[in-house]
């Protein structure tokens, strides 16, 4: 993927998250709601080390009554989707790529894993994500898992600290399709950064 087609116009900040709370007001959270009409799903996002392929991270992306992306404990900020607690609304596709972009770089690989679900269990995992929140540094895992557990037809994830784990348990869910995303950004996050923000002010 190639970051410069999908982040003109977007203002960006990043920074690193910590489990204080964060709560947007409802009238910025209502403005920014996004929906897609057609099958809900939900879609897991692990974040590995390209040399030893270990998982570093896992979030979630819900597609219910609107889209929003549980991101626990995660290193993502920007102006553009609120946050309510590890949970950014206002998720379109563009926002979706750019996130998965942010994360995807020399050393580190995104793999995208989705599988369609009812209305009802997509409203469920909603529900479990916005009270799931602020999630402690090194959770990530376990806080995605807990929730994914809770839903019906997911009960074979297991509980586990381990990004990988999730990731082999939900492979094994029916219908389930995988996409791998990968950069070759470098690694330090503040150059990224830098470039984005040039990118953004329009500087060659």
């Amino acid at each position: 993927m190639n970051r410069r087609g999908f982040l003109i116009g977007l203002p960006l900040a990043l920074s690193a998250c910590t489990a204080q709370e964060v709560w947007a007001p409802d009238d910025i959270v209502s403005r920014a709601i996004h929906r897609k009409p057609g099958q809900k799903y939900l879609t897991l996002y692990t974040m590995k080390n390209v040399g030893s392929d270990n998982g570093a991270h896992s979030a979630l992306l819900i597609n219910a009554s609107q889209r929003v992306l549980f991101d626990p404990a995660g290193s993502f900020k920007q102006d553009v989707m609120p946050e309510r607690n590890d949970v950014l609304f206002g998720v379109t596709p563009r926002l979706e790529t750019l996130y998965v972009s942010f994360h995807a770089r020399s050393t580190y690989y995104v793999v995208g894993q989705t599988v369609d679900v009812t209305p009802d269990v997509a409203e469920r995992a909603l529900g479990l994500a916005l009270t799931a929140g602020p999630v402690p540094q090194a959770s990530c895992a376990r806080a995605t898992s807990r929730i994914l557990r809770q839903l019906p037809g997911f009960s074979g994830i297991r509980q586990t600290w381990g990004p990988n784990r999730i990731l082999e348990d939900f492979a094994k869910l029916p219908g389930v399709t995988t996409e791998e995303y990968r950069e070759d950004d470098a690694d330090d996050k503040t150059l990224a950064a830098a470039e984005i923000s040039a990118m953004l002010r329009g500087e060659p």
